[in-house]
């Protein structure tokens, strides 16, 4: 069944769970949402609405039945850049260039930003440099009606899991400097169930559809075997 209907994803999803946690605080970068009517919408609400009813996160990332594997990801790949936004809204005044003068989950792994474009070989950024820069370019990607298709009967593109992979594997990458390196603050907040649920949510639906490959998760690798059963 065909979800991407009238228009792209705009702003603000349904306030539920972690989006509503976080609503006072600021957002990164403008959310996106389905437009109301749409059967991408409606999927959108399933998605959440599962989520919410306290079903067992592994089975609320499966394929429902009848769906199209292509749109399913869809959803969730706009649902995780919203989330991730909002998670990295809550501790944007700790992550300067001061405090993370580069993009780095720990002393063993670093992230230099290549996007082919301003950027042709993968160059050191400040943390929050970099992360603008991704957010940023997973915007455009979301947007760009060829690799996400706004009408009914128009075919995803035959790199569009090569792309959706990228995506996905960098917003990884802020879980990773997040947990790291600002986990005490999301702790001093009182964050810390609704972030890990996120991830969760994150790491169960990646690895169920195979969307980011094993080494990229090593760097939270001893905090997912301990919360992710």
């Amino acid at each position: 069944m065909r979800l991407l209907n009238d228009r792209k994803m705009a702003m603000r999803p349904p306030r539920t769970g972690f989006s509503q946690f976080f609503s006072r605080d600021k957002t990164f970068r403008p959310k996106k949402r389905f437009e109301p009517g749409t059967m991408k919408f409606n999927l959108h609400k399933q998605a959440n609405a599962s989520l919410s009813s306290g079903i067992d996160l592994k089975e609320v990332v499966k394929l429902p039945p009848g769906e199209d594997l292509n749109d399913w990801i869809a959803v969730h790949v706009v649902d995780f850049f919203n989330r991730i936004n909002l998670l990295y809204g809550t501790i944007l005044e700790h992550c300067t260039e001061q405090t993370c003068p580069t993009m780095s989950g720990g002393p063993k792994y670093e992230y230099h930003w290549c996007d082919g474009e301003n950027y042709r070989k993968p160059t050191a950024l400040a943390a929050p440099h970099y992360i603008t820069l991704l957010m940023e370019w997973v915007e455009r990607q979301i947007n760009t009606e060829e690799i996400f298709p706004v009408k009914v009967g128009v075919p995803f593109p035959r790199n569009y899991l090569q792309v959706v992979k990228k995506i996905l594997t960098r917003l990884f990458r802020v879980f990773v400097h997040v947990y790291i390196h600002h986990f005490d603050k999301l702790v001093t907040i009182g964050a810390e169930a609704h972030v890990n649920t996120c991830y969760k949510h994150f790491y169960y639906f990646v690895t169920e559809h195979n969307l980011v490959d094993k080494k990229e998760l090593e760097p939270l690798k001893e905090m997912t075997e301990r919360i992710c059963h």
